[in-house]
């Protein structure tokens, strides 16, 4: 049988791309998409079967009792969803895309390349610089000697549909905006589940999509690019969304790509900076398709399932 799952949140850049995947995905069927604003209307991107956008509560949801709940909404509007699923007795299960259970215990915080490939039905998706920094991370964590400094640029998709300045293209034509330069919740985000001191300076420009991530991390000892290499190589075998090269990756050519592009180690003259580059698209590794990577190794399906479809945008 097929894993009926309710979309909450459809509205959104997020929320479209999760519609565009789930329609070529051949396990999961999208039986209900929620979005006050389109309430009503077809859902024109998915073509498995008719379906029409409702403004559903979260009573509306239980009684519909799916297998799957994909929550895709604004930080702080995921527990009047989560408390009702958690107090029946349906097992359903719950991937959350907002930063809301990020630092919860009784939640698994997913990110399939870093963390452990084995979640529960309670799944909190990272966010989206949060990936590229602990993909560019990660494979040299025992090394790591100080504070961290990331320098990162994202399309103004990662703002959301919600009117802001860093969404506004007059603000934003011919300019690069930065933004919450000290306790940005993705800083806090990496340095909790890295156990390291990261400094992270977001930044939105004026084009859609993809984040563009430089990364600056101090080394214990002396080290060569051809050690540091191998270590990302190896890190990364076997897990095919991530892409290696020797040049910095470039925003353009990871846009609506599932995977991330990881390159440009550089090393200063003594050995012990380490400096390279992570480019990913914010709404797919960075959230939808990293969401559908966690969904399929929760229902033990196989982990690039419904990863083939093209981006929508």
């Amino acid at each position: 049988m097929k894993i009926q799952a309710v979309l909450v949140g459809a509205r959104g850049y997020v929320g479209a791309e999760l519609i565009s995947i789930l329609s070529e995905h051949s396990s999961i069927d999208l039986i209900a998409a929620s979005s006050r604003e389109l309430d009503g209307k077809p859902v024109e991107q998915y073509s498995k079967s008719e379906l029409i956008y409702g403004d559903l509560s979260p009573q509306d949801i239980v009684e519909l009792s799916p297998d799957l709940v994909i929550l895709a909404l604004p930080n702080g509007l995921a527990e009047k969803f989560v408390k009702p699923l958690d107090e029946t007795s349906a097992p359903i299960s719950v991937i959350d895309l907002s930063a809301d259970y990020r630092f919860d215990p009784n939640w698994s915080y997913a990110l399939p390349e870093v963390h452990l490939n084995t979640v529960g039905s309670r799944i909190s998706n990272p966010g989206c610089y949060a990936t590229a920094i602990q993909l560019s991370v990660a494979p040299v964590k025992d090394l790591v000697d100080g504070s961290i400094s990331c320098f990162g640029i994202s399309g103004y998709s990662g703002a959301g549909t919600t009117p802001s300045d860093k969404n506004n293209l007059d603000l934003l034509k011919g300019n690069v905006m930065p933004y919450s330069l000290v306790n940005h919740l993705h800083e806090k985000e990496v340095s909790h589940h890295l156990g390291l001191d990261i400094k992270f300076s977001p930044h939105v420009a004026e084009y859609f999509r993809g984040i563009s991530l430089t990364s600056h991390i101090p080394l214990k000892e002396s080290s060569d690019i051809k050690r540091i290499k191998q270590l990302f190589q190896e890190y990364y075998q076997g897990k095919p969304l991530i892409k290696l090269q020797d040049e910095p990756p470039q925003v353009a050519s990871s846009a609506h790509s599932h995977g991330a592009t990881i390159g440009g180690w550089s090393l200063s003259s003594d050995g012990k900076h380490l400096a390279l580059c992570c480019a990913l698209d914010n709404l797919l590794k960075g959230a939808a398709s990293q969401a559908v990577q966690n969904i399929n190794i929760a229902f033990g399906l196989p982990q690039l399932e419904g990863l083939q479809v093209t981006s929508v945008r």
